[in-house]
């Protein structure tokens, strides 16, 4: 199988809510996105406060549930790249105004020593994975009926005129519907600390 139809599996695994694709994501991006957030994250105050992995996590958390929903049409392994790193730049940044805040500004706490030394295992712990099949069963949830049925045509890989011709409506109006209700649920179940996911 070609680079290309082996990403258009796993993006088309991940929109099915696959584990075993998401275990594949995490192993193949969570570094790109961790290097990302320890290369921004040099203020040891901001540190002590929360690490690379807590931002990673938070950017994969978000980026199941909207790829599950549909709303990402990725072709390249590259596209993608580019959207968790730029997602994890928009969350570190979210993380920094939110510690610096007026009453929990971290530049005013004493420094104290921690060992970062570590080891992180590379998979996704049972816990985790069970956390994120929860996390995508309650967003479906949430979804009213005809935005599920939206998001299930869009997790078995339809395009957005075939969508509109099966349900009504325009291909434009769905794909805005969906991204309104992924944005609605996402924002109800603290997924998105911003708007620019």
């Amino acid at each position: 199988m070609s680079d290309d139809n082996l990403f258009a599996d796993l993006i088309h695994r991940l929109r099915a809510g696959d584990a075993r694709a998401a275990e594949e994501l995490v192993r193949e991006y969570e570094p790109a996105i961790r290097l990302e957030v320890h290369c921004r994250l040099r203020d040891s105050r901001l540190r002590r406060a929360f690490d690379s992995m807590d931002v990673c996590q938070s950017v994969l958390a978000s980026f199941f549930v909207r790829a599950a929903a549909g709303q990402y049409d990725l072709e390249q392994p590259d596209q993608l790249r580019k959207l968790l790193v730029g997602m994890a730049r928009k969350k570190l940044l979210f993380q920094v105004r939110k510690q610096r805040a007026q009453c929990r500004d971290v530049r005013r706490l004493e420094p104290i020593v921690r060992d970062d030394g570590g080891a992180v295992a590379a998979d996704p712990s049972p816990s985790r994975q069970c956390e994120a099949q929860d996390l995508l069963h309650s967003f479906r949830q949430r979804l009213t009926p005809e935005e599920r049925q939206l998001a299930e045509l869009r997790a078995k890989g339809r395009e957005w005129p075939d969508i509109a011709a099966e349900i009504g409506g325009t291909p434009s109006g769905r794909r805005k519907q969906l991204t309104r209700a992924v944005d609605r649920v996402a924002r109800e179940l603290g997924l998105d600390e911003t708007a620019y996911d």
